[in-house]
């Protein structure tokens, strides 16, 4: 017959706050496979704590532990008669009268010295488990029709024996405890006392702090146990602290060494001194949430698949950085040596090493608490040396933390330490001291206190987020901006699934009002969401937000027609983030300007992407760069790029006036509100200023002819009055087509660049077998004279403009700035 096996849980204070705690965690436990399980229980949630205040009124003489003894009375009593009936309750609540009675008679003896030994506290503080045990054991016997009602006083079962080190067990007795406790035992549960023991002689004593874990983990083995689980408020081990970085995951798999090193370097969830007798008896140790049981949580175990190269970023605070330094050190054997004594002797533990190559200092990182201490007995050891000469100083550093990035997978593995610093480095946070153990699993950095926070969200961001997931802030969600956020609301969930690459909105902004997502805004209804926000525009609060430290990159997509949003980018593109966007102004405007945007995205490192300034999602930029960046020398750029004038003269046939075109385009939206803005031909103006600065050739608008279509009479009058007047200019239009017609020509509105920066715009006759004589309504089209492309020019036409055509141009920039930064797609 095969000996059946046993599987541990852990359920802590957190998960046994109340009665519908206790209700939830039998809910679990009946749902738990496994023959044989041991339940391991910590007292209700904050229990403990009342009861060590009990000790101190009494050591007080102050009579307020009777009063409060009856309220904790009472909370286990609400839990007892909410959860059971009959004789299981009347049995409880006689056994916590008892309790009450050896309680109060303890703290009394208390009072009357005014002092409590080390075992009165024990003793007093372990009453907590008893409670949680009995009725853990008692309601699940009830539910489960006796099965599972059995509890056990780990007193009776786990014998320590007290070291330097803490509580160590003394496992030949408590097997033998175990053994003999559990000998009639067959299927089913068992609830175990957390946190007390007993010592070689009998006396009841604690496991110290986090003790109910520890105390699972020795149940499991002496157990055998196939697997522990100890279930807590959280769902696992995370890969920093969610309370500092936002970004935040469950490591799903990682080793026992891992886990010591997260505990260590103050990861929650785990003490480092639980997974020793996991560890021994290789035991696998799940972490899972109590109140969400169906997540899977993380698997610590001794080997786990090979997965990510770093597993956590964590962070040691109330830290101080200790310096001896002086020539006299260089290869002196025993200086170390003298200085750890010393400490040793003071009782001040060191958590960082760091000794420069040369022999000439050495750092160490100790307890800010302890660090005047630590200077003291440091001074005196190096007295005769530092009156000498030999040693220079010892210096006192307050107010640090080490961050430290954990993962087994680091060792060997090229780059690790490098990537760490660099992120530090571009953060701008400075290192004051460097660590890493030989097994290369563990790299540390101290950094000063205030840059902390920063410094863990910046690290996990570079190791855990990457250049996959980008902070994006949309400024103006007019026409275009709000066709391009439903075009990410339909593609999103594929590009996460399929290249792995989050693009998160995390600010919407217009002229008056705008909308943050802590994490991202939901897409689906982010026009509601904008319309109810309250939040004024303040570009400033957008920024900060959108280039957070816990994202690793930072997007300002600008879909307004802003001078003033756009005289902001070289700001910002300094600051590193990074800038997409359709508005022509900053790339028209000065030269001057022109050349600080690129000075600024040199300086930030950061990407400034405009294809969309000219031709809406044709390819004119991108094409003209690869020309220039592959030899290629550019003779002349000459096209049709405004969507608007191409429709009109295509319309355009003599037998309907100019003006009622005009009018019939603007209601059918092919033209600006005001249709002086297309007519003017400043807005082809400024596309030509774009190519010939892409060009090389520093054009200024001004420099060169632009033929204006508005008659001047009619560029002061009101739209509607305009319209109505422009009837009266309708020949003028007329006899420039005619003229055209009779040579066999159209008329074409035309921007034309030579190679050597000669540019104009206006209206020309091109004849009937020109490219630009044969394009759809509203097309835009570039032909390029090259040294490759003399004979036959090269040509790119298609839509130059529409909502979702430009939408569409500025996500392909998005998607190519994501590929810049190191996504896949």
């Amino acid at each position: 017959m095969t000996e059946q096996t046993w599987k541990v849980h852990k359920f802590g204070g957190s998960s046994l706050y109340d009665a519908s705690c206790f209700r939830r965690v039998a809910d679990i436990i009946t749902a738990q496979p496994g023959e044989r399980i041991a339940v391991i229980v910590s007292a209700m949630g904050g229990m403990t704590d009342r009861l060590l205040r009990l000790v101190n009124h009494a050591e007080r003489d102050d009579r307020a532990f009777i009063a409060e003894l009856q309220e904790l009375g009472e909370r286990h009593a609400d839990a007892v008669r909410e959860l059971l009936d009959g004789d299981a309750r009347v049995q409880l609540l006689d056994q916590w009268s008892q309790d009450e009675r050896d309680l109060r008679e303890i703290l009394t003896s208390i009072a009357a010295v005014k002092s409590a030994s080390q075992s009165n506290r024990d003793v007093v503080a372990g009453y907590g488990e008893l409670w949680s045990a009995r009725l853990l054991a008692a309601y699940l016997a009830k539910r489960n029709g006796g099965t599972g009602g059995r509890w056990l006083d780990a007193r009776n079962v786990i014998t320590v024996r007290n070291g330097e080190l803490g509580p160590a067990v003394v496992w030949p007795e408590s097997q033998r405890r175990f053994d003999a406790a559990l000998k009639d035992f067959g299927k089913g549960t068992v609830v175990v006392t957390g946190f007390i023991a007993s010592d070689e002689e009998g006396r009841q004593t604690t496991l110290g702090r986090n003790g109910s874990d520890f105390s699972a983990a020795i149940v499991a083995a002496l157990a055998s146990a196939d697997e522990l689980t100890i279930w807590t408020d959280v769902d696992g081990v995370m890969s920093g602290d969610p309370n500092r970085v936002p970004e935040a995951q469950i490591i799903r798999t990682l080793t026992y060494n891992e886990a010591m090193e997260l505990a260590y370097f103050g990861a929650k969830v785990l003490h480092p001194q639980t997974l020793g007798p996991v560890v021994e008896n290789n035991i696998p140790v799940l972490i899972r949430n109590t109140f969400a049981p169906d997540h899977p949580g993380s698997r610590i175990a001794a080997a786990v698949v090979e997965g990510e190269n770093i597993k956590g970023i964590t962070a040691v605070d109330g830290m101080a950085l200790i310096n001896l330094e002086g020539t006299g050190m260089i290869g002196v054997p025993g200086t170390a040596d003298r200085l750890f004594g010393a400490l040793k002797t003071a009782g001040v533990s060191v958590t960082l090493i760091s000794q420069a190559s040369s022999e000439h200092s050495i750092c160490i990182a100790v307890p800010e608490k302890l660090s005047a201490q630590a200077q003291r007995v440091i001074t005196e050891a190096f007295a005769d040396e530092l009156a000498g000469g030999q040693i220079q100083r010892i210096e006192v550093a307050n107010g640090q933390s080490i961050i430290a990035v954990v993962g087994d997978n680091m060792a060997g593995t090229p780059g690790v330490a490098g990537r760490f610093f660099g992120t530090l480095g571009r953060a701008g946070i400075n290192v004051r001291a460097i660590a890493q153990g030989s097994s290369e699993r563990n790299i540390s950095a101290v950094v000063d206190s205030a840059d902390a926070t920063r410094a863990l969200r910046a690290v996990h961001s570079g190791f855990y987020l990457s250049a996959k997931t980008l902070s994006i802030g949309l400024i103006g969600p007019g026409v275009v901006g709000a066709t391009l956020l439903d075009q990410f609301e339909r593609r999103g969930a594929g590009l996460r699934d399929e290249f792995n690459l989050d693009l998160r909105v995390r600010g919407i902004a217009r002229s008056t009002h705008m909308l943050l997502g802590a994490r991202r805004i939901g897409l689906t209804d982010w026009r509601e969401q904008l319309a109810g926000s309250t939040q004024e525009f303040d570009l400033e609060a957008l920024l900060d937000h959108i280039d957070a430290d816990h994202m690793p990159h930072a997007v300002i997509i600008d879909c307004t027609s802003s001078d003033r949003i756009a005289s902001q980018y070289a700001e910002w593109l300094e600051r590193g983030i990074h800038v997409i966007t359709p508005n022509k102004k900053a790339f028209s405007g000065t030269q001057k300007y022109y050349s600080e945007m690129l000075d600024a995205a040199r300086q930030g490192n950061s990407h400034l992407l405009y294809e969309t300034t000219v031709g809406a999602a044709l390819p004119i930029i991108s094409t003209l760069r690869g020309l220039l960046d592959t030899g290629d020398h550019i003779h002349s750029i000459r096209g049709i790029l405004s969507g608007t004038l191409a429709y009109l003269f295509n319309v355009y046939d003599g037998s309907r006036p100019f003006s009622g075109i005009v009018r019939d385009a603007r209601q059918s939206g092919y033209t600006e509100p005001d249709p002086r803005d297309d007519l003017s031909g400043m807005d082809v103006a400024r596309k030509l200023t774009i190519l010939a600065r892409e060009l090389g050739r520093p054009l200024e608008i001004g420099e060169f002819p632009v033929q204006n279509l508005i008659p001047e009479a009619l560029r002061e009058l009101s739209t509607e009055e305009f319209l109505d007047a422009l009837a009266a200019y309708d020949d003028e239009i007329d006899a420039m087509y005619q003229s055209a017609r009779a040579d066999g020509k159209v008329l074409r509105y035309v921007a034309n660049l030579s190679a050597d920066g000669e540019a104009a715009v206006g209206l020309q006759q091109v004849s009937a077998d020109d490219a630009l004589a044969h394009i759809n309504l509203t097309d835009n089209i570039v032909q390029f004279v090259t040294d490759r492309y003399s004979e036959n020019p090269l040509v790119v036409q298609g839509p130059g403009a529409g909502p979702a055509v430009t939408a569409g141009g500025v996500f392909a920039d998005l998607l190519r700035l994501a590929g810049y930064l190191g996504a896949s797609h």
